[in-house]
């Protein structure tokens, strides 16, 4: 427990993206009860009355404590509760709006039932305003007994007297260009206000009312002649700053003063102006309150800043220094529940807060020791038996329980290595002649009573399957159930992945709980590469081309692509073609000479699964071998341009999305509105011209399908390039893997940062992800200095207005891991490794295919990196 935190006594927020300023807030005892009351009013037009009673710490204010919330309707600028109706000297609260000032009483209503008394609200009376107010003061003004008049200052500088009831007159201040604060003094019955000139003025009341008329803002010439009846000050100050607040004291132990709350200072001045003291602030307040000190002869103030800080000082000696959950723009004292100096305090967003300084007083008091003599040999007898009960209960009782080591329930998933002879795709949008499938047999097995087992099956898009989710009866122990299926291409554009997942859930039954216990099971299957390709005649020529470097001599393609490649012609054993349904060509080259493997393609994003079939088919034809030290590197360049193309066009489509969502918003309230004038019209008992409304109606409606329509072609478009660039994000993240030799932790970590979404949304999108993600790794474990970790990313993700920053970030990201980054969940900079730097970024040169041609024509070939290196040195 803090010493100087104010202590949370009593607090709650009021409504929600509501605004409040310095009078806003006040207490006092607006029902006549003798206890007070807080009174709160917001810009938005709300009126609350709280009667707050003490709360634990964590727990939510009780209902009875808001006794009144109402809706005026106007903004609130100020609350104040005084005399203000003739014939009673009883408290009633006046409420000023720009262009209105009301009165109220409020009265409390015996309740008859459970829920308790009830507050309202009555209107006394009402002024209407012919100029905009900006704030107003209250007293008994020219010396009047046990009634209170009401002082209104408009923004163009004229002070407006209301006696209750009626209006008094109207005074314009001399010289005035800007309000500023304005309190009553009714010891020296003057009205106090700072000036745009920053300068305290005090006009007398009487002077006031003895003006001339502020019926015109110039004043004429015969009102010039007649100083009698000119508005003149009666003293001035110059403080060289602009004021926030005035306040005006008078307590039995000190004498009448005047604060100033400045910018900068806090200045107390005597009746005629003279100051008493100042003091120079080092912080920027935002509010203050006077109030009785208990030393005599001083004053005790309360000063709020923007720095969370409530200051409370003695004259000008600062005594103690508390912070609050906000910045105040308004602080009380009030006395509630018998419970003197509470703190009262208001922020600007509608935090309002009762507190006290200081700390609880602590009511606990130790036992007394009892005497009694320690058997130690009892109490190491009792030690030793809890110990071996706690050892003997660590032996026998694991973390999980014991039931899941044997897996209760289990769900297989069985691919057939053959596609379908009849092709069970159901409306694909492939354009393809004939669009394969092939079958998938998932099998459950249950240890346990398995009550109604849910068995789903999910694939990435564009894939799909013939039925995603079986529902089973219950399973007896022992039991299996087994579901076949097909999968296929439905959508027209390559998938990025060839894997699928089966997850299974269901309840099991136990001696504690017999409507069962939920149990979920899951496994992945690895669809064959033949489900979106066929083999096809290699490709001369080709847009984007990799190289990947292996520590091994070059396989034949009749190996480990035996499903693609014919024994029949010698020619595919190191050159071999694939073709997508969708129509798009891939060439896989393997270099004689050198151990290299090619892949080239028109179109970057469809290397993606080629090359990754590559390196698995490699992997498991060399473990096969028992060679267990095969690696595959990357040494060329990251294409990252053609990369940034297809975030482009994929953040081109989402503004397109955009676009049409707000098109259609519009043209739907236009549709709304000519529909509700048609229907007036056509309710009408004296049928009027439909003046072409009709006609509009039918327009607008087809302008809404066409957009329609256009927005769904567009969502269809939209989600292909998401697929084409979750493709190219795969070929990127396996690439820098290979060229930096990043572990499978490094790996799962870029694809985390790269891939975060398995689908695409306009609220949260992934571009903006991605660039969150990759700005976090470069504040930590990519950061190069200190003054970049402590930077502070953005807690909101929202749509940017192009791509560049995450473009930027993606080239800065690789130049970090190119120059020493290693990517870890740690910002230790021990952990980092040394970065593996690319041999280079050129081209690889093509001589050792020659003898054989990928076409005929084609002079396409690999050759040896460092050789052709040397060759060049050469002179």
């Amino acid at each position: 427990m803090s010493l100087f935190k104010a202590r949370d006594w009593w607090s709650t927020v009021l409504g929600e993206k509501e605004e409040f300023d310095q009078g806003c807030l006040c207490v006092a005892d607006v029902d006549n009860s003798g206890q007070d009351k807080i009174i709160v009013g917001s810009y938005v037009g709300y009126l609350r009355i709280f009667n707050p009673h003490p709360v634990k710490p964590g727990d939510a204010i009780q209902a009875e404590d808001l006794l009144l919330e109402v809706q005026l309707r106007e903004p609130i600028l100020q609350v104040e509760v005084g005399k203000f109706v003739s014939g009673t000297e009883g408290l009633h609260l006046a409420v000023l709006h720009c262009r209105k000032l009301c009165v109220y009483a409020v009265s409390e209503t015996l309740g008859n039932v459970e829920h308790g008394n009830q507050y309202q609200i009555k209107p006394m009376y009402e002024h209407h305003l012919q100029r905009t107010a900006c704030n107003m003061t209250y007293g008994p003004f020219g010396g009047v007994k046990g009634r209170d008049l009401i002082c209104i200052q408009s923004m163009d500088g004229m002070l407006m007297v209301f006696e209750q009831e009626s209006y008094a007159f109207g005074r314009f201040l001399p010289g005035f260009l800007l309000p500023g604060p304005l309190t009553y003094s009714s010891r020296t019955d003057s009205f106090i206000t700072v000036s745009s000139c920053r300068q305290v003025e005090s006009y007398k009341y009487q002077v006031l009312a003895f003006a001339t008329d502020a019926d015109e803002r110039q004043e004429t010439v015969q009102q010039k002649l007649s100083p009698g009846k000119r508005l003149v000050v009666d003293w001035v100050l110059n403080i060289g700053e602009q004021a926030l607040d005035i306040c005006v004291v008078s307590f039995n132990q000190a004498v009448s003063s005047v604060f100033v709350l400045g910018e900068r200072s806090l200045f107390c001045l005597k009746d005629n102006g003279q100051i008493r003291f100042m003091k120079k602030l080092d912080y920027s307040p935002s509010c203050f309150i006077p109030y009785c000190s208990v030393k005599e002869g001083t004053i005790n103030t309360l000063v709020g800043n923007h720095s969370n800080m409530l200051n409370v000082y003695q004259d000008i000696t600062l005594k103690w220094a508390t912070q609050l959950p906000h910045v105040p723009v308004s602080v009380k004292v009030a006395k509630f529940q018998d419970l003197k100096g509470v703190i009262v305090t208001l922020s600007d967003d509608g935090h309002l807060q009762c507190s006290y300084l200081g700390t609880d007083p602590s009511l606990f008091q130790a036992p007394k020791v009892d005497s009694k003599e320690i058997n130690y040999e009892e109490f190491n007898a009792e030690m030793k038996e809890l110990q071996k009960i706690i050892k003997e209960a660590t032996k026998t009782q694991d973390i999980l329980p014991q039931s899941e080591k044997h897996r209760d329930l289990i769900v297989t998933a069985d691919v057939s290595p053959d596609l379908d002879e009849e092709s069970q795709a159901i409306d694909s949008e492939v354009k393809a002649e004939v669009v394969p499938s092939v079958t998938v047999k998932v099998t459950i097995q249950s240890r346990v009573i398995a009550q109604k087992p849910n068995l789903a099956v999910c694939v990435q898009a564009p894939l799909a399957v013939s039925c995603d989710q079986f529902i089973f009866d219950d399973l007896e122990p022992g039991s299996s159930e087994t579901v076949v299926l097909s999968v296929f291409l439905k959508g027209n554009c390559p998938p990025s992945e060839l894997e699928g997942n089966c997850v299974v859930s269901c309840n099991t039954p136990t001696e504690l709980n017999p409507e069962g216990i939920p149990k979920v099971a899951q496994c992945k299957f690895k669809l064959p590469l033949r489900l979106i390709c066929f083999p096809a005649q290699p490709s001369k020529s080709a847009n984007h081309k990799l190289t990947i470097d292996t520590n091994k001599s070059p396989v034949s393609f009749l190996t480990i692509f035996s499903d693609f490649a014919d024994p029949s012609e010698d020619d595919q054993a190191n050159v071999l073609g694939f073709q997508f349904l969708t129509g798009s060509k891939i060439t896989l080259l393997a270099s004689k000479t050198s151990q290299r493997y090619r892949i080239q393609s028109d179109q970057l994003e469809d290397l993606w699964l080629i090359t990754k079939e590559l390196t698995l088919r490699l992997e498991e034809h060399f473990k096969k071998q028992n060679c267990k030290d095969f690696a595959c590197t990357f040494s060329g360049s990251i294409p990252l341009q053609e990369y940034f193309e297809l975030i482009d066009r994929h953040f081109e489509l989402r503004l397109k999305a955009e676009k049409f969502q707000e098109l259609l918003s519009e043209r739907a309230v236009q549709f709304r509105a000519i529909e509700r004038r048609l229907l007036t019209r056509f309710k009408d008992k004296t049928p009027a011209p439909l003046q072409h409304l009709d006609t509009l109606l039918e327009g607008t409606f087809r302008e809404i399908i066409a957009l329609a329509d256009a927005a769904e072609e567009n969502q269809a478009n939209m989600f292909q390039a998401f697929t084409r660039l979750k493709s190219a994000t795969h070929l990127v993240i396996m690439l820098i893997s290979l060229w930096q030799k990043l572990n499978a932790d490094q790996v799962a970590i870029m694809e985390a940062t790269f891939l975060p979404l398995a689908e695409d949304t306009q609220e949260l999108g992934w571009e903006e992800t991605v660039d969150s993600a990759i700005s976090s790794l470069l504040r930590t474990c990519l950061s190069k200095s200190s003054k970049e970790q402590a930077l502070t990313l953005s807690s909101q993700l929202s749509m940017p207005k192009d791509t560049s920053r995450l473009k930027k970030n993606i080239s800065l990201f690789c130049d970090r891991l190119a120059k020493g980054g290693r990517l870890s969940l740690s910002t230790d900079a021990a952990t980092q490794q040394a970065a593996v730097v690319p041999g280079g970024c050129a081209t690889i040169p093509e001589s050792d295919l020659e003898e054989r041609a990928v076409v005929p024509g084609s002079t396409a070939t690999f050759t040896n990196h460092r050789r052709a290196a040397k060759q060049k040195s050469k002179p």
